[in-house]
């Protein structure tokens, strides 16, 4: 599983883009393999002791570049949180990393909405809802959000790719208090309130990445801090909006795209991530038959030139 790429020159742990949108980005490489906590200011553990039992470690064993990640294990207690270091309280600002996780084995995540200060034990701020993959430890390739305490209800279930890397985004909308989550630029999550139980945003202070149970095996790699919406940046997603549009939405039969260039690539995808219906019109403004396909909720990827968006069209 292990991907290693020849590197001509290695830039450090992490570094400080000169494009103002990029904040931080981190590509584990020259720390030590040992606790992160003490070797870097944007990783922190729950106790808040450098080093202590549930720091989480870098390792060598996967990568999905370079040569190493931090390993979120549930061997033991791991709280680990990646800190937006302006911790920003208006706006839109995305974080993005890699993540693996191995077959049969579960991950989590969830947003923290206010700092605590350093040298303390970290203090319970979760906003935005639980993130689950593989929850139970038997529905492997399945995960979702849940405003509840456990994953026993999903308000948005998504798909993930087992046991290969993968790119999540997390795309916040302070102003609106809503939240967004791609997963290899498919969009899962959509507007998913900024809400859990009677906490109140503060700011946006951080990912928890913690071993809710013993099945956790989770790896990451390749943060991006961002302000904006990374997903709509230069050199992640140049695919402008404005490209193309899509109507009727709802739809009952057949939905047209309306574009100003050939539509090479339709995708439509279930609640589940499911493939139900895929075709490749080469046309400008193509239409989709999808009188076949039953009532309810449905992810429309569209590719033109080579890069793609991804829209949520009912039925």
């Amino acid at each position: 599983m292990k991907k290693i790429y020849v590197l001509a020159l290695l830039l450090g742990a992490f570094s400080f883009s000169s494009y103002a949108q990029v904040e931080l980005t981190d590509d584990l490489e020259s720390y030590t393999l040992a606790p992160i906590s003490a070797q870097s200011p944007h990783w922190r553990n729950w106790s808040g002791v450098d080093g202590g039992s549930d720091d989480a470690n870098v390792v060598d064993d996967e990568a999905n570049s370079g040569l190493q990640s931090v390993l979120v294990s549930g061997n033991e207690l791991t709280d680990l949180i990646l800190l937006v270091p302006s911790a920003p309280i208006s706006g839109v600002y995305s974080i993005e990393f890699q993540t693996l996780i191995p077959a049969g084995k579960s991950g989590y995540f969830n947003m923290q909405a206010a700092l605590t200060p350093e040298g303390s034990a970290w203090t319970q701020a979760l906003m935005g809802g639980n993130v689950y993959f593989n929850c139970d430890g038997s529905t492997p390739g399945l995960g979702g959000v849940t405003g509840v305490i456990d994953c026993s209800a999903f308000d948005q279930p998504f798909t993930y790719p087992e046991d290969q890397w993968f790119k999540v985004d997390c795309v916040y909308d302070i102003d609106n208090q809503t939240w967004d989550m791609y997963i290899d630029d498919v969009q899962f999550v959509f507007a998913q309130p900024l809400a859990f139980g009677t906490q109140v945003f503060i700011e946006l202070a951080g990912l928890d990445f913690y071993s809710a149970s013993a099945n956790n095996e989770q790896y990451i790699d390749d943060v991006v801090l961002y302000n904006g919406d990374i997903t709509q940046s230069a050199g992640t997603n140049d695919f402008a909006a404005d490209k193309f549009s899509v109507y009727p939405n709802p739809v009952k039969d057949v939905l047209n795209i309306s574009s100003k260039a050939a539509v090479d690539n339709v995708v439509v995808y279930d609640i589940l991530g499911k493939v139900v219906l895929q075709e490749n019109p080469g046309t400008i403004s193509p239409s989709i038959n999808m009188s076949g396909l039953s009532s309810g909720s449905y992810l429309v990827q569209v590719t033109i030139g080579g890069s793609s968006k991804t829209v949520k069209v009912l039925k």
